[in-house]
């Protein structure tokens, strides 16, 4: 707060120096009432009720000693009070003091110095005072120095502190996704996340090669009315999405009202690019924080059925998909036994009698639409699904065998496309 003498200008300036520097030794207590006094006048926040002011004399007074005792002895004590200095920077960054007004307390601290030196030199020699004008560019380049000093302390505390901070709420958010936070950890949790405990929530979780690079496309892509939290992993990103409503943590409306969750989920699942290589799954709506690792497993649920490059996978949407991967054998199982003796057909007429069913169960049940999608006349269509027929023993005119090959098609889908597995 106060300058520390580099190097003499010449050896009467400062024999001056010390003759006016030796009487403030003995006047630290009123130099720091005059330098405490002069901040809580001009600077506010020196003023707040936070700032302790029996803490603030005592390190004012702490700087006072350490600085003045270096105009005497500048090569014994200019480290002790860059020291001072340091740990002034640190402490007040820690505190919350904004770095102006710390480095505006250095600067008045400095020219109260100045004046106590200049009035003692008058005072007690008053030819000196030339001489000791000799020295003014010496002992401002300290106060400049003590500046650069305290704040680059200050910046590297507020950069550990803010790694800390982060660091915190990366934890507090992984714990959450993983359903191990402790029940009485939530509204700490809460708090610290700014996330209501009696909010409704879903996660949305991204993965796939390339992520990284979109990032940011898929940060903003979030719709009105939601607010999403991301969590980055080093196989996928996991965002804990609010469901509407301020955060606040009232619980009452919005966040805490189920009835806007399908349509924001929807909405969210709009709003999200499908992008090359990446994957995208949306889990069901979940009630509270503390059911946000539920919702992560839903979303990776969902994930499993989602394709590279595809739109993103509403969990709520594709419900049976979902049951079938959450069982692969069992849906390797129904394929093979409902779909099995198709499968065995030589490559290209398979995928035909395959392909032919799966636009026929996309069309309702239309041979019109769907020869007109795969190019071919209607009778080609009903040819084909009575070919089906007879290799699988199931007929397209019952409802339970319909819903059967449908599952089984869509279980042979989701087992033969690449890069289906959860992260």
């Amino acid at each position: 707060m106060h300058p520390v003498v580099r190097s003499p200008v010449n050896a009467e300036a400062v024999a001056v120096l010390h003759r006016a520097a030796r009487p403030l030794m003995d006047e630290l207590p009123q130099l720091t009432d005059r330098v405490v006094a002069l901040l809580r006048k001009e600077e506010p926040a020196y003023r707040a009720a936070s700032v302790d002011q029996d803490e603030l004399w005592h390190e004012v007074h702490r700087s006072l000693r350490h600085n003045v005792g270096s105009l005497l002895r500048p090569g014994e004590l200019r480290e002790a009070a860059r020291h001072c200095s340091r740990q002034i920077g640190a402490r007040r960054a820690e505190q919350g003091l904004p770095l102006d007004a710390l480095l505006h307390a250095f600067r008045l601290g400095g020219a109260v110095v100045w004046q106590a030196l200049v009035d003692q030199v008058t005072r007690r020699d008053p030819d000196g005072a030339r001489l000791l004008v000799h020295m003014a560019a010496e002992v401002w380049d300290f106060v400049d120095e003590h500046c650069a000093v305290v704040a680059e302390a200050y910046r590297q505390t507020g950069r550990r502190l803010t790694w800390r901070r982060e660091n915190r709420r990366r934890l507090m958010a992984e714990a959450l996704l993983e359903g191990t936070m402790r029940v009485a950890d939530l509204p700490e949790v809460s708090e610290a996340l700014g996330l209501p405990e009696r909010g409704r929530y879903a996660v949305a979780v991204v993965a796939g090669p390339g992520r990284e690079t979109h990032r940011a496309v898929v940060r903003a892509a979030v719709p009105a009315g939601a607010r999403v939290l991301w969590h980055v992993r080093a196989d996928a990103d996991l965002g804990i999405v609010l469901l509407g409503g301020s955060g606040d943590g009232s619980g009452g409306g919005g966040a805490g009202d189920g009835a806007d969750g399908p349509d924001l989920l929807e909405a969210l699942a709009a709003a999200l690019p499908a992008l090359p290589g990446v994957r995208t799954g949306i889990g069901s709506a979940v009630d509270g924080l503390a059911a946000v690792g539920d919702a992560r497993r839903l979303a990776e649920t969902a994930l499993r059925s989602a394709a590279p490059g595809g739109d993103p996978v509403l969990l709520d949407e594709h419900l049976p998909a979902a049951l079938l991967v959450s069982s692969p054998d069992l849906a390797s199982a129904l394929a093979e036994r409902v779909l099995g003796p198709v499968l065995r057909l030589e490559g290209g007429d398979r995928d035909l009698l395959l392909d032919t069913l799966a636009v026929w169960l996309e069309c309702d049940g239309s041979a019109r639409r769907a020869g007109g999608r795969l190019f071919c006349h209607r009778n080609t269509v009903l040819n084909r699904l009575r070919r089906f027929e007879q290799l699988t023993g199931r007929s397209l005119s019952r409802p339970h065998e319909v819903a059967e090959l449908s599952l089984a098609l869509t279980a042979r889908r989701l087992l033969h496309t690449p890069a289906r597995t959860a992260v």
